[in-house]
């Protein structure tokens, strides 16, 4: 997993005659094809190949057609001044900080299967399953969007340290949590942790790695939320048959790993990008030369230090950073691109899938709780082996062709979803009364299947048989627990042959329910899993590189936080089958607009992401076709 490049040392040699014919005010190479700011132009120290055309009239600045970026120093085996060294402190460093994802990948995970026990525990209604699932999300779109602001402030390190230490906070209250109240400030306290995480981490992992290995290693932190989600699954799987308090170390036990990452990132580095940023070179350069492990780091010194003096030109005159994206072209239609990734990431469905995939596997039709929690396990695992496959192929195909290679595949999973459950529903059991309601609850009896009478909270449907054979009637639920009936032959399940179903259906169907699930986890966990964090943490310039990716954050989780909210909602309204039906079209229209804004970045340095942005949507579209073709015939074998 650790490399570094063939002929680094030539490299290293040739680099040092270059810049020895340099005297130490010009020693920068500018590209024929960029214009400089006014600042170059007054300073006559930049040396160009090529004349470089000056504007005196400051208004040019403004001019949406008009690239600002750095010179470089260019190198022939990248093409875009890589050291193209990496060491296994910047492994990891990065392990360590995607502990941060993790975090967010347990909490998605174990609250899938603690919330069958907390339905059970609380008497918990829809409402409140969908309450307990959603603060955590709303209170991390808060945390993100202020995350932005800290992290521009204060730094990666500081943020990701508060983020940890609040994650253990939660856990500790969740674990003891003595009510709903108890949960859902628990519930809250995580959300704040998650959403300083998840704009933090993939920002620092992309400003500490080398540009050739920047792609894989913010896809790790991807690795780690899948890992996470499969920990606590299997987590879930074993506390289950602890009752009636398995869940309290099902949520409790989050704060372990959050524990280890504050102890550790206290011994690990700032980004040196923002370092450099904040005008402390002398530390960016110490933290450089071990992350490249070589003394030899001038090169990306001085790209970083020369974007960062001109940028901080733009930030005195536009003040506001994000009136400064709006008013940039270039970052402004990065944002959107950055924003659209994380949207359509959301509303296709993948944490209705992951936050209740036992509910959905009992939807299914499978009829213990048990197992139906260790099937969610199994999905979990599929999910976290295939972002492994990301991980692989994120720097071999480019991030644009994975993504959209992922959706296509995901559109197919959804359609497999929506049919199981439309024809689960269309071939429900029919209901046969074998039991005569008292006359004060007589709703449940005017139900004529097992999919209608399910749909009503109160009701359940208690049946024998299997297959074609079953013979079931409608039952009004005990007002104290749901897993019996209130009156008649499912009052004690306990009785032979007799089941109770109270949110599922039993259907010959569960079988497709479950394989379009599994499928679906094949499909996303390579690409539209981790390209999202992936492609925001290198698409902005380092001015808005923090705010961008905060935005970016927070639109992931204000749309994570209304499919949460209303998926429950929407399965009651729309059926289960017409809320599939619903991210199938979603997921189409993500198709269409990856397949027209996306650019691929595969190969870029952060400095030179922007000029891909720089022009409208189709040229930009067509210069990172030929870009990525380029990349392709000058990358190693």
């Amino acid at each position: 997993m650790f490399s570094s490049d063939e002929d680094h040392e030539l490299e290293i040699e040739a680099e040092e005659l270059m810049m020895s014919n340099f005297s130490e005010d010009t020693k920068l190479i500018g590209s024929p094809t960029i214009r400089p700011t006014s600042s170059q132009c007054v300073n006559s120290k930049v040396l160009s190949s090529n004349s470089v055309e000056c504007d005196s009239d400051s208004d040019s600045l403004n001019n949406e057609n008009t690239i600002y970026t750095s010179p470089v120093i260019s190198n022939k085996k990248f093409g875009h001044g890589s050291t193209g060294k990496s060491t296994i402190y910047v492994w990891l460093l990065s392990s360590f900080a995607a502990i941060g994802g993790f975090l967010f990948g347990y909490d998605t995970g174990v609250i899938s299967g603690a919330m069958l026990l907390l339905k059970d525990k609380f008497s918990l209604s829809s409402f409140w399953q969908e309450v307990i699932v959603s603060v955590t999300i709303g209170s991390a779109f808060l945390s993100a969007l202020i995350g932005g602001y800290l992290n521009n402030k204060f730094g990666r390190k500081p943020v990701t340290l508060v983020a940890s230490f609040v994650f253990t906070a939660g856990a500790v209250v969740l674990a003891f949590a003595s009510n709903v109240t108890m949960l859902v400030i628990g519930r809250v306290i995580l959300g704040i942790g998650i959403g300083f995480a998840s704009m933090t981490i993939p920002v620092y992992i992309a400003e500490s790695a080398p540009v050739h290995l920047r792609g894989r290693m913010v896809t790790v932190n991807t690795l780690f939320i899948t890992g996470g989600q499969f920990i606590a699954s299997t987590m879930d799987g074993g506390f289950s048959y602890i009752k009636p308090d398995g869940w309290r170390y099902m949520l409790g036990l989050a704060g372990l790993p959050s524990l280890i990452q504050f102890c550790g990132f206290i011994f690990l580095p700032e980004s040196p990008r923002w370092l450099i940023s904040k005008g402390r070179e002398k530390e960016a350069l110490e933290i450089l030369i071990k992350l490249r492990g070589t003394p030899h780091v001038e090169t990306e010194i001085l790209e970083i230090k020369q974007t960062a003096e001109m940028e901080s030109v733009h930030i005195n005159k536009d003040g506001n950073t994000f009136v400064r994206i709006l008013k940039t072209p270039s970052v402004r239609r990065a944002l959107i691109v950055g924003c659209g990734l994380q949207l359509f990431q959301q509303l296709s469905g993948i944490n209705t899938v992951m936050y209740y995939s036992a509910t959905i596997i009992k939807m299914s039709g499978v009829s213990n709780q048990q197992t139906a929690i260790w099937l969610a396990a199994l999905t979990a695992g599929i999910n976290f082996l295939f972002t492994i496959v990301g991980v692989w192929l994120v720097e071999k195909i480019g991030r644009k062709k994975l993504i959209m290679g992922s959706l296509t595949g995901v559109i197919v999973s959804l359609v497999v979803l929506a049919v199981a459950f439309q024809l689960a529903a269309f071939n429900s059991p029919e209901i046969f009364p074998r039991t005569i309601e008292p006359s004060n609850n007589n709703t449940c009896s005017l139900y004529r299947s097992c999919e209608s009478c399910i749909e009503n909270a109160n009701c359940g449907f208690c049946y024998t048989g299997s297959g074609s054979s079953i013979n079931g009637s409608c039952l009004v639920t005990d007002p104290k627990e749901n897993d019996h009936s209130d009156y008649g032959e499912c009052q004690n399940t306990s009785l032979s042959g007799v089941l109770w179903a109270y949110d599922y259906c039993p259907t010959s169907y569960s079988w497709m329910a479950i394989f379009g699930l599994v499928l679906y986890l094949m499909f996303f966990a390579p690409g539209m899993g981790p390209m999202p964090w992936t492609i925001n943490s290198e698409i902005y310039p380092i001015w808005a590189r923090s705010t961008g990716n905060s935005l970016s954050a927070a639109t992931n989780w204000i749309s994570n936080l209304i499919v949460s909210m209303t998926f429950l909602t929407l399965t009651e309204t729309l059926t289960k089958y017409g809320t599939y039906w619903l991210f199938v079209g979603i997921a189409i229209l993500g198709l269409v607009f990856f397949g027209v804004c996306l650019p691929e970045t595969k190969g870029c340095k952060l400095e030179e992401v922007e000029e891909l942005f720089a022009q409208p949507w189709r040229t930009c579209r067509e210069k990172s076709r030929q870009q990525y073709s380029s990349l392709e015939n000058r990358s190693p074998s």
